[in-house]
């Protein structure tokens, strides 16, 4: 078996979070190598974020196109032609891979493309070749998981990797999963013109949002045709010709043309001899401490195989972070509830920090307040038709500690709120902010002087 010279870092998978890490550690005049046995970027550059938010442009292009009168604008919806589609959002794709390997490149990152294995605390394998750190970094990422006895063909039961690539629109699906990824492609496939139904066995859809959220997404979708059934479980699924028989715990049956798997994704950590070196895992999770240290000496773990968001920028800070602490820096700790989160759908939903629920839970009933600016007095919004509301929680005269956003492209906006989240900002220290007119960011501003205790464009 070939050795191979010892690098400072070695990093397990060539994710948002793996890449972040080798990228920072490098500039940071370390030697690293990454170790990626697809391709550099992930599941969010290649099968997640970027694919799915360029289809759900399109749809976006194919709404407005049907809805142009509104507006005045005289325009002909003639249908969705997929390999179009597909060329377009490969393109994006392609284009974004290139510039990070070209980033490899420019940051001196040795790329070791194989499948890796961990062979002992400080040493990696790759195609019968073993390198040795004095740091490694487990960066492995998830897949899309199923229920058990669910078993994705490809064909007619799919995950949302299959969904990326399908060469038509399915002139019906179900969606087994209310979350960020069902509700993400409901929405796409509703707009492209499938007839669309989606089963949620929690109470509502995108559960981990503040409740008021998945009131306006649900109302939004009855109204935009997307069918739903929540607080309801899948009982089973079988095959007939050109389509399935989705059955229910209820006894309900939906006949569709394909039934998309999306409740969640599961980490990757089999096999990859984490435990046979020492490393604890959680149900298929790595344990770590808050400085992403796990139970082995420099063994450290980011992104989704840490419990928690299973977010790309989480990823990304997790790997800045731990490149950061490696090299002795003392880095802040990357604190979830910090870390904005967005849906995509139309409408789109975007929070930061604790749900009304949560702050009530953590602080006591008669300690939070909260606020809801309803969109209607926004000026930009109206000029797009979207409705929807700015949530404030608060502490009683203390800070903001939860921003929830409804409406279209309300995820541009959610860079602000979670400034005001992660930096204990009090409602009259952001009324006092200037927000350019007119734009959706108003809505925070507004919604802010509201809570200072002089609201302007609200209507009671």
């Amino acid at each position: 078996m070939a050795d191979t010279a010892g690098f400072d870092v070695i990093i397990l998978g060539g994710g948002s979070g793996g890449y972040a890490a080798a990228f920072r550690a490098a500039e940071l005049g370390m030697s690293v190598a990454l170790i990626e046995k697809d391709k550099v970027g992930g599941t969010c550059l290649h099968y997640g974020c970027i694919p799915t938010k360029a289809l759900l442009h399109a749809a976006e292009v194919a709404d407005q196109s049907r809805e142009s009168e509104q507006f005045g604008v005289k325009t002909s919806f003639e249908g969705i032609d997929m390999a179009g589609v597909n060329s377009y959002k490969d393109g994006i794709v392609a284009r974004l891979y290139k510039g990070l390997q070209g980033l490899v490149k420019a940051n001196k990152v040795t790329l070791i493309e194989g499948e890796g294995k961990l062979v002992a605390p400080n040493a990696v394998e790759v195609g019968g070749t073993r390198y040795e750190g004095r740091n490694i970094v487990l960066a492995t990422g998830s897949r899309s998981r199923s229920l058990p006895g669910l078993e994705i063909d490809g064909t007619h039961v799919i995950s949302s990797y299959e969904a990326l690539t399908l060469d038509r629109v399915p002139a019906s699906a179900v969606v087994l999963g209310g979350g960020v990824i069902g509700v993400e492609f409901a929405s796409v496939w509703r707009s492209f013109g499938a007839d669309v139904t989606i089963v949620e066995a929690l109470p509502r859809l995108v559960p981990a949002e503040d409740e008021a959220s998945s009131k306006v997404v649900e109302r939004t979708f009855r109204k935009r045709g997307i069918g739903f059934k929540t607080g309801v479980r899948f009982a089973g699924v079988e095959k007939r010709d050109g389509g399935v028989t989705v059955s229910l715990e209820n006894g309900e049956t939906i006949d569709a043309e394909v039934l998309l798997v999306a409740v969640g994704r599961g980490p990757v950590t089999e096999g990859l001899g984490y435990e046979e070196n020492g490393v604890t895992l959680d149900r298929g999770f790595v344990t770590t401490d808050e400085r992403l240290r796990t139970s082995v000496p420099n063994v450290y773990a980011v992104g989704d195989i840490v419990p928690g968001l299973q977010l790309a920028h989480r990823g990304f800070a997790h790997g800045i972070f731990v490149a950061e602490q490696i090299a002795g820096l003392n880095p802040v700790p990357v604190e979830d509830a910090g870390i904005p989160r967005v849906t995509y759908c139309d409408p789109e939903v975007a929070s930061v920090g604790l749900t009304e629920a949560q702050a009530k839970e953590r602080l006591g009933e008669d300690k939070v307040e909260s606020l809801e600016y309803n969109l209607a007095g926004n000026g930009k919004s109206q000029i797009l038709r979207t409705q929807g509301f700015a949530k404030l929680v608060r502490e009683k005269d203390g800070p903001v500690i939860g921003v929830h956003l409804v409406g279209a492209r309300v995820g541009e906006l959610i860079a602000e709120a979670q400034l005001i989240y992660n930096w204990e900002a009090l409602p009259d220290e952001v009324a006092q902010l200037i927000h350019p007119h007119p734009t959706q960011s108003e809505a925070l501003g507004e919604a802010h002087l509201a809570l200072a205790g002089k609201p302007l464009h609200v209507h009671g």
